[in-house]
């Protein structure tokens, strides 16, 4: 069931008193005419996904634009795929917003509810889904979540651009100590001292009047985390009360440090080349995440490192030392 009766959102007419916002970029003007709207109609949902006596022990929650169709299509046949692994359901959603252009917005929508239809495993809001709207769509989830999806352990918060191994995480989550997702986990590639980015013209560029500090809390890249039930519940409930960024991995470092919560880290930082020839394969079908690829780069790969004809020797580093290369 949608929530298509929700009021539209009303521009704040107020955010022209920021100071310094009329010389701000059109961009970080929309986002501060916008910044307090957090409701949004459901225009399509994932009924019976988190239904059922199975739990789910991880959940893929992979952004996705929507006119990333091809991207969608390769992952559900690789690393995405819903399956059983080692007694543990796997199962995946992917999270988008809509076109800005109206033209493009009924012709591409038309097309979700075709792809929703034979897959089901499409949340899609009616906001534009741009760059600066990443937080609102990162805290959509949480909000569908902690209402329709309460038999999670763990998810793995990633871009659809990227290639992961989540047979290898569910070992890895088997493997910690008393903590069946019902404790706090958050990790990833670990940015310890990160920066707001004050270049007019980067893509990540955050003006004093959206973000104040010279520097952010510790956070994870937002192209892979995996986190507990638990710290997903906690990161939510606290976004009540902290006012958004478009930087969503930076905003939910932001939450984590209001409730004494930590990311965490592991070793390494694999940067992928351009062609995958250059790739040590049996290295690789041990890591979790990689970033980033092509949609016909992540089939070729994922291909490569389950052909039966792969033979790897005993690896020198235990799999905790190799969990995300970036």
């Amino acid at each position: 069931m949608t929530n298509s009766s929700l009021p539209k959102c009303q521009k704040d007419l107020s955010a022209v008193k920021t100071p310094g916002f009329t010389y701000q970029p059109q961009t970080i003007q929309d986002f501060l005419y916008y910044r307090h709207c957090r409701e949004f109609p459901l225009i399509l949902d994932a009924p019976g996904k988190c239904e059922g006596d199975d739990d789910i022990f991880l959940l893929l929650v992979i952004k996705s634009s929507p006119v990333n169709f091809k991207y969608r299509e390769v992952l559900r046949k690789t690393w995405a795929e819903e399956r059983l692994y080692k007694g543990m359901w796997i199962r995946r959603v992917f999270i988008t917003g809509t076109m800005t252009d109206v033209s493009e917005r009924q012709r591409t929508n038309k097309l979700l509810r075709l792809e929703q239809r034979t897959y089901n495993d499409i949340l899609q809001w009616d906001f534009n889904d741009t760059f600066f709207n990443l937080t609102l769509k990162q805290m959509l989830f949480l909000e569908w979540m902690e209402k329709s999806c309460w038999n999670v352990h763990f998810l793995f918060n990633s871009n659809d651009d990227i290639f992961a191994n989540p047979d290898n995480m569910v070992e890895y989550l088997q493997s910690l100590k008393d903590n069946d997702g019902g404790k706090h986990l958050f990790t990833g590639h670990l940015l310890t001292d990160p920066k707001p980015d004050r270049w007019l013209d980067s893509k990540y560029f955050l003006p004093f009047t959206v973000y104040y500090p010279d520097t952010y809390p510790p956070y994870c890249a937002g192209g892979g985390i995996l986190l507990s039930f638990y710290t997903a519940l906690s990161i939510h409930k606290i976004s009540k009360f902290i006012s958004y960024i478009p930087i969503d991995d930076a905003y939910m470092g932001m939450c984590l440090a209001e409730t004494n919560l930590a990311p965490s880290s592991h070793s390494g930082w694999y940067a992928p080349s351009r062609t995958l020839d250059t790739y040590d394969l049996c290295f690789l079908k041990e890591l979790l995440v990689l970033h980033k690829f092509s949609p016909v780069q992540l089939n070729a790969l994922w291909n490569r490192i389950h052909d039966s004809n792969l033979i790897c020797g005993t690896l020198k580093k235990p799999l905790q030392d190799l969990i995300f290369k970036w």
